[in-house]
Protein backbone atom coordinates (compact mmCIF):
# COMPACT_ATOMS: atom_id res chain seq x y z
CA UNK A 1 0.00 0.00 0.00
CA UNK A 2 1.45 3.34 -1.24
CA UNK A 3 1.55 6.61 1.51
CA UNK A 4 -1.35 8.47 -0.28
CA UNK A 5 -3.21 4.84 0.26
CA UNK A 6 -2.47 4.81 3.70
CA UNK A 7 -3.30 8.60 4.45
CA UNK A 8 -6.53 8.23 2.78
CA UNK A 9 -6.95 4.47 4.75
CA UNK A 10 -6.94 6.60 7.37
CA UNK A 11 -8.96 9.38 6.76
CA UNK A 12 -11.59 6.81 5.96
CA UNK A 13 -11.69 6.04 9.58
CA UNK A 14 -13.75 7.33 12.22
CA UNK A 15 -13.00 10.25 13.68
CA UNK A 16 -13.12 8.97 17.41
CA UNK A 17 -10.52 6.18 16.26
CA UNK A 18 -8.14 9.27 15.10
CA UNK A 19 -8.13 10.80 17.71
CA UNK A 20 -4.78 11.03 20.17
CA UNK A 21 -6.17 10.24 22.83
CA UNK A 22 -7.62 6.91 21.19
CA UNK A 23 -4.11 6.36 19.98
CA UNK A 24 -2.60 6.95 23.25
CA UNK A 25 -5.23 4.50 24.88
CA UNK A 26 -3.96 1.61 22.21
CA UNK A 27 -0.20 2.34 23.21
CA UNK A 28 -0.92 1.76 26.55
CA UNK A 29 -3.24 -1.06 26.19
CA UNK A 30 -0.23 -2.40 24.18
CA UNK A 31 1.97 -2.07 27.09
CA UNK A 32 -0.16 -3.44 29.64
CA UNK A 33 -0.60 -6.35 27.60
CA UNK A 34 2.88 -7.36 26.98
CA UNK A 35 3.18 -6.25 30.75
CA UNK A 36 0.68 -8.56 31.18
CA UNK A 37 1.93 -11.23 29.44
CA UNK A 38 5.58 -11.20 30.66
CA UNK A 39 3.61 -11.32 34.28
CA UNK A 40 1.74 -14.42 33.23
CA UNK A 41 5.37 -16.08 32.07
CA UNK A 42 6.60 -15.11 35.06
CA UNK A 43 3.82 -16.77 37.22
CA UNK A 44 3.51 -19.81 34.96
CA UNK A 45 7.33 -20.35 34.89
CA UNK A 46 8.03 -19.86 38.79
CA UNK A 47 4.84 -21.24 39.49
CA UNK A 48 4.78 -24.84 37.67
CA UNK A 49 9.37 -24.78 39.08
CA UNK A 50 7.35 -25.13 42.58
CA UNK A 51 5.82 -27.71 41.72
CA UNK A 52 8.50 -29.62 39.98
CA UNK A 53 10.84 -28.90 43.31
CA UNK A 54 7.76 -30.33 45.53
CA UNK A 55 7.39 -33.48 43.22
CA UNK A 56 10.98 -34.01 43.30
CA UNK A 57 11.27 -34.23 47.23
CA UNK A 58 8.45 -35.88 47.65
CA UNK A 59 9.59 -38.43 45.28
CA UNK A 60 13.02 -38.42 46.61
CA UNK A 61 11.92 -39.45 50.27
CA UNK A 62 9.73 -42.30 48.46
CA UNK A 63 13.09 -43.65 47.43
CA UNK A 64 14.84 -43.69 50.22
CA UNK A 65 11.89 -45.16 52.14
CA UNK A 66 12.47 -47.65 49.52
CA UNK A 67 15.93 -48.32 50.15
CA UNK A 68 15.55 -48.79 53.81
CA UNK A 69 13.10 -51.22 52.91
CA UNK A 70 15.65 -53.01 49.89
CA UNK A 71 18.47 -53.23 52.84
CA UNK A 72 16.35 -54.88 55.36
CA UNK A 73 14.59 -57.34 53.40
CA UNK A 74 15.89 -57.56 49.52
CA UNK A 75 14.65 -57.83 46.21
CA UNK A 76 11.22 -59.49 47.59
CA UNK A 77 10.76 -57.66 50.33
CA UNK A 78 10.86 -54.79 48.13
CA UNK A 79 8.64 -56.10 45.77
CA UNK A 80 5.75 -57.20 48.60
CA UNK A 81 6.35 -53.25 49.74
CA UNK A 82 5.89 -51.83 46.29
CA UNK A 83 2.76 -54.38 45.61
CA UNK A 84 1.12 -53.16 49.17
CA UNK A 85 1.74 -49.45 48.57
CA UNK A 86 0.63 -49.79 45.17
CA UNK A 87 -2.88 -51.39 46.76
CA UNK A 88 -3.39 -48.49 49.68
CA UNK A 89 -4.01 -46.49 46.19
CA UNK A 90 -1.47 -43.70 46.39
CA UNK A 91 -0.82 -41.34 44.05
CA UNK A 92 2.67 -42.93 43.34
CA UNK A 93 4.20 -44.81 40.71
CA UNK A 94 6.36 -47.60 40.87
CA UNK A 95 8.37 -49.88 38.64
CA UNK A 96 10.76 -52.60 39.57
CA UNK A 97 13.02 -53.99 36.68
CA UNK A 98 15.99 -56.53 36.76
CA UNK A 99 18.96 -56.14 35.79
CA UNK A 100 18.21 -57.29 32.56
CA UNK A 101 15.67 -54.74 31.68
CA UNK A 102 12.49 -57.18 33.02
CA UNK A 103 10.01 -56.11 34.84
CA UNK A 104 9.62 -57.47 38.25
CA UNK A 105 6.69 -55.22 39.89
CA UNK A 106 4.80 -52.31 38.04
CA UNK A 107 1.58 -50.32 38.35
CA UNK A 108 2.65 -48.09 35.37
CA UNK A 109 3.53 -48.82 31.93
CA UNK A 110 6.03 -46.07 29.71
CA UNK A 111 8.58 -46.25 27.07
CA UNK A 112 12.15 -45.62 27.67
CA UNK A 113 12.69 -42.93 30.43
CA UNK A 114 14.85 -39.89 29.97
CA UNK A 115 18.63 -40.18 30.85
CA UNK A 116 17.94 -37.42 33.25
CA UNK A 117 15.51 -40.14 35.56
CA UNK A 118 18.57 -41.52 36.33
CA UNK A 119 20.41 -38.28 37.64
CA UNK A 120 18.26 -35.54 38.46
CA UNK A 121 14.51 -36.81 37.78
CA UNK A 122 12.54 -35.29 34.25
CA UNK A 123 9.28 -35.52 34.01
CA UNK A 124 7.51 -38.17 31.58
CA UNK A 125 4.26 -39.89 30.73
CA UNK A 126 2.66 -42.87 31.62
CA UNK A 127 0.46 -45.34 30.53
CA UNK A 128 -2.65 -47.10 33.11
CA UNK A 129 -3.40 -44.92 35.56
CA UNK A 130 -3.99 -40.96 35.66
CA UNK A 131 -4.64 -40.62 39.45
CA UNK A 132 -6.38 -36.91 38.59
CA UNK A 133 -8.23 -37.05 35.47
CA UNK A 134 -8.26 -41.50 34.35
CA UNK A 135 -6.70 -40.54 31.52
CA UNK A 136 -4.08 -42.96 29.54
CA UNK A 137 -1.49 -40.88 29.39
CA UNK A 138 -0.48 -39.11 32.67
CA UNK A 139 2.00 -36.70 33.14
CA UNK A 140 4.65 -37.49 36.47
CA UNK A 141 7.99 -36.77 38.03
CA UNK A 142 10.54 -39.40 38.93
CA UNK A 143 13.60 -40.60 39.63
CA UNK A 144 15.10 -44.01 38.96
CA UNK A 145 17.77 -45.53 41.29
CA UNK A 146 20.15 -48.83 40.53
CA UNK A 147 20.19 -51.38 43.40
CA UNK A 148 23.24 -53.20 44.83
CA UNK A 149 21.99 -56.11 42.53
CA UNK A 150 21.74 -54.53 39.26
CA UNK A 151 18.09 -54.31 39.52
CA UNK A 152 16.43 -50.37 38.59
CA UNK A 153 13.94 -48.87 40.89
CA UNK A 154 12.03 -46.03 39.56
CA UNK A 155 9.11 -43.70 41.10
CA UNK A 156 7.20 -41.41 40.31
CA UNK A 157 4.71 -39.06 41.25
CA UNK A 158 1.83 -37.93 39.51
CA UNK A 159 2.21 -34.47 38.47
CA UNK A 160 -1.26 -34.06 36.42
CA UNK A 161 -3.19 -32.24 39.30
CA UNK A 162 -0.61 -29.81 39.22
CA UNK A 163 -0.44 -29.18 36.09
CA UNK A 164 -4.40 -28.94 35.52
CA UNK A 165 -4.31 -26.55 38.67
CA UNK A 166 -1.57 -23.89 36.29
CA UNK A 167 -3.81 -24.31 33.09
CA UNK A 168 -6.69 -23.25 35.19
CA UNK A 169 -4.48 -20.23 36.68
CA UNK A 170 -3.24 -19.36 32.97
CA UNK A 171 -6.35 -19.37 31.67
CA UNK A 172 -7.87 -17.55 34.09
CA UNK A 173 -5.06 -14.62 33.69
CA UNK A 174 -5.67 -14.73 30.39
CA UNK A 175 -9.18 -13.90 30.20
CA UNK A 176 -8.59 -10.99 32.59
CA UNK A 177 -6.16 -9.85 30.78
CA UNK A 178 -8.75 -10.39 27.92
CA UNK A 179 -11.58 -8.50 30.11
CA UNK A 180 -9.19 -5.80 31.29
CA UNK A 181 -8.08 -4.70 27.65
CA UNK A 182 -11.58 -4.79 26.19
CA UNK A 183 -12.57 -2.62 28.82
CA UNK A 184 -9.73 -0.42 28.62
CA UNK A 185 -10.66 0.22 24.95
CA UNK A 186 -14.49 0.46 25.76
CA UNK A 187 -13.11 3.53 28.43
CA UNK A 188 -10.46 4.70 25.51
CA UNK A 189 -13.18 5.34 23.58
CA UNK A 190 -15.36 7.24 26.02
CA UNK A 191 -12.68 9.14 26.97
CA UNK A 192 -11.52 9.95 23.83
CA UNK A 193 -14.91 10.94 23.03
CA UNK A 194 -14.92 13.16 25.63
CA UNK A 195 -11.83 14.59 24.52
CA UNK A 196 -12.66 14.75 21.22
CA UNK A 197 -15.86 16.88 21.96
CA UNK A 198 -13.79 19.03 24.26
CA UNK A 199 -11.15 19.97 21.22
CA UNK A 200 -14.03 20.48 18.96
CA UNK A 201 -15.41 23.24 21.46
CA UNK A 202 -11.99 24.72 21.09
CA UNK A 203 -11.62 24.37 17.45
CA UNK A 204 -15.09 25.71 16.99
CA UNK A 205 -14.23 28.66 18.89
CA UNK A 206 -10.96 28.68 16.74
CA UNK A 207 -13.20 28.46 13.76
CA UNK A 208 -15.61 31.54 14.45
CA UNK A 209 -12.30 33.95 15.24
CA UNK A 210 -10.81 33.12 12.01
CA UNK A 211 -13.88 34.31 10.28
CA UNK A 212 -14.37 36.90 11.71
CA UNK A 213 -16.34 36.22 15.40
CA UNK A 214 -14.18 38.15 17.90
CA UNK A 215 -17.09 37.36 20.32
CA UNK A 216 -16.67 34.31 20.46
CA UNK A 217 -15.39 32.36 23.54
CA UNK A 218 -14.55 28.71 24.85
CA UNK A 219 -16.81 26.89 27.19
CA UNK A 220 -16.06 26.44 30.76
CA UNK A 221 -17.11 23.48 32.52
CA UNK A 222 -15.80 24.81 36.18
CA UNK A 223 -14.10 21.26 36.66
CA UNK A 224 -10.65 22.89 36.75
CA UNK A 225 -9.29 20.12 34.35
CA UNK A 226 -6.66 20.98 32.02
CA UNK A 227 -9.14 21.77 29.40
CA UNK A 228 -10.73 24.80 31.73
CA UNK A 229 -7.15 26.18 32.39
CA UNK A 230 -6.89 25.88 27.94
CA UNK A 231 -10.42 27.77 27.95
CA UNK A 232 -9.83 29.94 30.50
CA UNK A 233 -6.10 31.39 28.63
CA UNK A 234 -7.79 31.07 25.37
CA UNK A 235 -10.70 33.39 26.52
CA UNK A 236 -8.28 35.46 28.04
CA UNK A 237 -6.37 35.68 24.88
CA UNK A 238 -9.19 36.92 22.82
CA UNK A 239 -10.44 39.34 25.23
CA UNK A 240 -6.69 40.61 24.93
CA UNK A 241 -7.32 40.44 20.88
CA UNK A 242 -10.82 41.93 20.85
CA UNK A 243 -9.54 44.89 23.40
CA UNK A 244 -6.46 45.64 20.69
CA UNK A 245 -8.32 45.22 17.30
CA UNK A 246 -10.82 47.64 19.47
CA UNK A 247 -7.35 49.78 20.36
CA UNK A 248 -6.55 49.76 16.69
CA UNK A 249 -10.23 50.54 15.39
CA UNK A 250 -10.41 53.41 17.70
CA UNK A 251 -6.48 54.40 17.24
CA UNK A 252 -7.29 54.77 13.56
CA UNK A 253 -10.26 56.96 14.51
CA UNK A 254 -8.02 58.79 16.72
CA UNK A 255 -5.29 59.28 14.84
CA UNK A 256 -7.20 61.02 11.54
CA UNK A 257 -9.05 63.29 14.34
CA UNK A 258 -6.00 64.58 16.21
CA UNK A 259 -3.45 64.24 13.15
CA UNK A 260 -5.61 65.74 10.72
CA UNK A 261 -5.90 69.23 12.89
CA UNK A 262 -2.32 69.43 12.88
CA UNK A 263 -0.99 68.25 9.89
CA UNK A 264 -3.89 70.84 8.14
CA UNK A 265 -2.69 74.22 9.86
CA UNK A 266 1.15 72.78 9.22
CA UNK A 267 0.11 72.79 5.29
CA UNK A 268 -1.99 76.10 5.33
CA UNK A 269 0.76 77.86 7.01
CA UNK A 270 3.51 76.55 5.01
CA UNK A 271 1.06 77.98 2.40
CA UNK A 272 1.04 81.28 4.29
CA UNK A 273 5.08 81.75 4.31
CA UNK A 274 5.08 80.31 0.91
CA UNK A 275 2.68 83.50 -0.31
CA UNK A 276 4.14 85.89 2.02
CA UNK A 277 7.58 84.79 0.53
CA UNK A 278 6.44 85.53 -3.24
CA UNK A 279 4.58 88.84 -2.21
CA UNK A 280 7.90 89.99 -0.13
CA UNK A 281 6.77 90.20 3.12
CA UNK A 282 8.99 90.42 5.82
CA UNK A 283 7.36 88.27 8.55
CA UNK A 284 7.29 84.31 6.91
CA UNK A 285 9.48 83.27 9.90
CA UNK A 286 6.27 83.40 12.64
CA UNK A 287 4.53 81.17 10.01
CA UNK A 288 7.60 78.64 10.20
CA UNK A 289 7.90 78.33 13.19
CA UNK A 290 4.70 77.44 14.03
CA UNK A 291 4.93 74.63 11.20
CA UNK A 292 7.86 73.47 13.09
CA UNK A 293 5.65 73.24 15.97
CA UNK A 294 2.63 71.15 14.92
CA UNK A 295 5.27 69.03 13.25
CA UNK A 296 6.95 68.36 16.33
CA UNK A 297 3.62 67.51 17.88
CA UNK A 298 2.82 64.91 14.99
CA UNK A 299 6.25 63.08 15.60
CA UNK A 300 5.32 63.11 18.96
CA UNK A 301 2.54 61.45 18.55
CA UNK A 302 3.90 59.08 16.17
CA UNK A 303 7.06 58.61 18.58
CA UNK A 304 4.72 57.70 21.39
CA UNK A 305 3.17 54.98 19.31
CA UNK A 306 6.27 53.68 18.36
CA UNK A 307 7.54 53.39 22.14
CA UNK A 308 4.24 51.40 23.20
CA UNK A 309 4.43 49.62 20.38
CA UNK A 310 7.89 48.81 21.35
CA UNK A 311 7.22 47.66 24.98
CA UNK A 312 3.64 45.83 24.14
CA UNK A 313 5.51 43.57 21.50
CA UNK A 314 8.74 42.81 23.29
CA UNK A 315 6.92 42.43 26.46
CA UNK A 316 9.83 43.20 28.80
CA UNK A 317 11.91 46.53 29.27
CA UNK A 318 14.68 46.31 26.71
CA UNK A 319 17.32 47.93 28.66
CA UNK A 320 17.05 46.99 32.85
CA UNK A 321 19.48 48.23 35.25
CA UNK A 322 20.07 49.32 38.73
CA UNK A 323 19.19 52.68 39.68
CA UNK A 324 18.09 54.98 42.57
CA UNK A 325 14.73 56.27 41.78
CA UNK A 326 15.20 59.23 43.66
CA UNK A 327 17.93 60.02 41.51
CA UNK A 328 15.95 59.50 38.68
CA UNK A 329 12.94 61.36 40.10
CA UNK A 330 14.91 64.41 41.03
CA UNK A 331 16.71 64.83 37.47
CA UNK A 332 13.15 64.99 35.84
CA UNK A 333 11.48 67.06 38.21
CA UNK A 334 14.28 69.50 37.40
CA UNK A 335 13.24 69.89 34.09
CA UNK A 336 9.41 70.54 35.00
CA UNK A 337 9.97 73.17 37.73
CA UNK A 338 10.59 75.84 35.85
CA UNK A 339 7.27 75.04 33.88
CA UNK A 340 5.37 75.72 36.99
CA UNK A 341 6.72 78.75 37.61
CA UNK A 342 6.17 80.03 34.60
CA UNK A 343 2.53 78.78 34.81
CA UNK A 344 2.29 79.93 38.60
CA UNK A 345 1.73 76.46 39.52
CA UNK A 346 3.62 75.67 42.89
CA UNK A 347 5.81 72.39 43.19
CA UNK A 348 7.09 70.29 45.33
CA UNK A 349 9.04 66.86 46.09
CA UNK A 350 9.10 63.86 48.16
CA UNK A 351 11.68 61.39 47.60
CA UNK A 352 12.75 58.45 49.68
CA UNK A 353 16.14 57.78 50.68
CA UNK A 354 18.02 54.44 50.03
CA UNK A 355 15.73 53.32 46.87
CA UNK A 356 16.76 50.79 44.58
CA UNK A 357 15.19 49.21 41.74
CA UNK A 358 15.94 47.61 38.63
CA UNK A 359 14.16 48.55 35.67
CA UNK A 360 14.58 50.09 32.12
CA UNK A 361 15.84 53.94 33.05
CA UNK A 362 14.54 55.94 29.69
CA UNK A 363 11.28 54.26 29.78
CA UNK A 364 10.80 54.90 33.46
CA UNK A 365 12.10 58.74 32.87
CA UNK A 366 9.50 59.06 29.69
CA UNK A 367 6.77 57.48 32.26
CA UNK A 368 7.69 59.79 35.15
CA UNK A 369 7.93 63.07 32.24
CA UNK A 370 4.24 62.08 31.30
CA UNK A 371 3.07 61.85 34.43
CA UNK A 372 4.13 65.28 35.42
CA UNK A 373 3.84 67.07 31.71
CA UNK A 374 -0.53 65.68 32.08
CA UNK A 375 -0.27 67.53 35.83
CA UNK A 376 1.06 70.75 34.72
CA UNK A 377 -0.93 70.76 31.74
CA UNK A 378 -4.44 70.76 33.75
CA UNK A 379 -3.56 72.02 37.16
CA UNK A 380 -4.89 75.81 36.91
CA UNK A 381 -2.59 79.00 38.02
CA UNK A 382 -2.36 78.86 41.84
CA UNK A 383 -2.82 74.94 42.13
CA UNK A 384 0.37 72.73 43.20
CA UNK A 385 2.06 69.74 42.05
CA UNK A 386 3.36 66.92 44.47
CA UNK A 387 6.14 64.66 43.09
CA UNK A 388 6.74 61.62 45.67
CA UNK A 389 8.90 58.40 45.49
CA UNK A 390 8.94 56.13 48.27
CA UNK A 391 8.82 52.12 48.85
CA UNK A 392 5.43 50.56 49.97
CA UNK A 393 4.90 47.85 52.92
CA UNK A 394 4.45 45.48 50.01
CA UNK A 395 7.82 46.53 48.93
CA UNK A 396 6.58 48.08 45.43
CA UNK A 397 8.54 51.30 44.50
CA UNK A 398 6.29 54.19 44.04
CA UNK A 399 6.15 57.05 41.98
CA UNK A 400 3.48 59.31 42.10
CA UNK A 401 2.44 62.30 41.09
CA UNK A 402 -0.69 64.60 42.66
CA UNK A 403 -1.81 67.52 41.08
CA UNK A 404 -5.09 70.09 41.84
CA UNK A 405 -6.70 70.00 38.72
CA UNK A 406 -10.26 69.22 37.79
CA UNK A 407 -9.04 65.26 38.42
CA UNK A 408 -10.55 62.54 36.51
CA UNK A 409 -13.66 61.24 37.46
CA UNK A 410 -14.42 57.61 39.01
CA UNK A 411 -15.34 55.86 36.19
CA UNK A 412 -13.36 56.95 33.37
CA UNK A 413 -9.76 56.09 35.73
CA UNK A 414 -9.42 53.04 33.48
CA UNK A 415 -10.46 54.17 30.33
CA UNK A 416 -7.99 56.98 30.39
CA UNK A 417 -5.12 54.70 30.24
CA UNK A 418 -6.27 53.26 26.96
CA UNK A 419 -4.24 54.60 23.69
CA UNK A 420 -6.24 58.17 22.36
CA UNK A 421 -8.29 58.53 24.77
CA UNK A 422 -8.86 61.86 26.01
CA UNK A 423 -11.67 63.05 28.28
CA UNK A 424 -11.28 66.86 27.24
CA UNK A 425 -14.20 66.80 24.59
CA UNK A 426 -13.06 69.92 22.98
CA UNK A 427 -9.48 68.83 22.67
CA UNK A 428 -7.94 72.64 22.99
CA UNK A 429 -5.36 71.59 25.03
CA UNK A 430 -2.27 69.98 22.81
CA UNK A 431 -1.80 66.10 22.84
CA UNK A 432 -3.00 63.13 21.20
CA UNK A 433 -4.07 60.77 24.29
CA UNK A 434 -0.95 58.67 24.86
CA UNK A 435 0.44 60.08 27.77
CA UNK A 436 -1.44 57.70 30.35
CA UNK A 437 -1.17 54.90 27.89
CA UNK A 438 2.62 54.49 27.80
CA UNK A 439 2.64 55.22 31.43
CA UNK A 440 0.06 52.32 31.76
CA UNK A 441 2.63 50.10 28.93
CA UNK A 442 5.86 50.83 31.20
CA UNK A 443 3.76 49.34 34.11
CA UNK A 444 2.72 46.39 32.63
CA UNK A 445 6.20 45.69 30.97
CA UNK A 446 7.88 46.19 34.43
CA UNK A 447 5.29 43.92 35.88
CA UNK A 448 3.91 46.42 37.58
CA UNK A 449 0.48 48.59 37.58
CA UNK A 450 -0.66 52.26 37.56
CA UNK A 451 -3.15 53.42 40.45
CA UNK A 452 -5.77 56.55 39.70
CA UNK A 453 -7.47 58.02 42.42
CA UNK A 454 -8.68 61.42 43.77
CA UNK A 455 -5.68 64.46 44.67
CA UNK A 456 -6.12 66.55 48.16
CA UNK A 457 -9.89 67.35 47.08
CA UNK A 458 -11.35 70.98 46.24
CA UNK A 459 -9.40 73.40 47.49
CA UNK A 460 -10.28 77.83 47.14
CA UNK A 461 -12.29 76.53 44.13
CA UNK A 462 -9.69 74.50 42.67
CA UNK A 463 -10.01 70.04 42.74
CA UNK A 464 -10.51 67.59 43.08
CA UNK A 465 -7.25 67.01 41.93
CA UNK A 466 -5.47 63.39 40.30
CA UNK A 467 -3.11 61.82 42.04
CA UNK A 468 -1.55 58.66 39.57
CA UNK A 469 0.89 56.23 40.76
CA UNK A 470 3.15 54.49 39.23
CA UNK A 471 4.00 50.84 41.16
CA UNK A 472 6.62 48.28 40.13
CA UNK A 473 8.67 45.80 41.94
CA UNK A 474 11.83 46.75 42.92
CA UNK A 475 13.47 43.46 41.74
CA UNK A 476 11.04 43.43 37.81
Amino acid sequence: MSFAETRQARRQLPRLLRTTAFRLTLVFLALFAASAAAFLVYIYVATAGEATRGADAYVSHEIAVLQGVYGRSGVGGLRTALAARSADDREFLYRLDDAEGRPIAANFRTGPLPDAVFHSGASFHADGRDLATGAAHTPCWGRAVLLADGSRLVVAVDVSGARVYLLRIVRASWGAGVLVIVLGLAGGLVVSRNVARSVAGLSAVVARVEGGDLDARAPVRGVRDEYDELATGLNAMLDRVQRLMAGVRHAGDAIAHDLRSPLTRLRARLETALIEVEAGKAHPTEALARAVDDADQVLKTFHAVLAIARLQAAGRPPNVEGFDPSELARGVAELYQPLCEDKGVSFACELGQGLKVRADRDFMAQALANLLDNAVKYTPPGGAVMLRTRRRSSGEIEFSVTDTGPGVAQGDRDRVLERFVRLEASRSQPGAGLGLSLVAAVAEAHRGRVELSEGPGVVDGKGPGLRVALLIDPAA
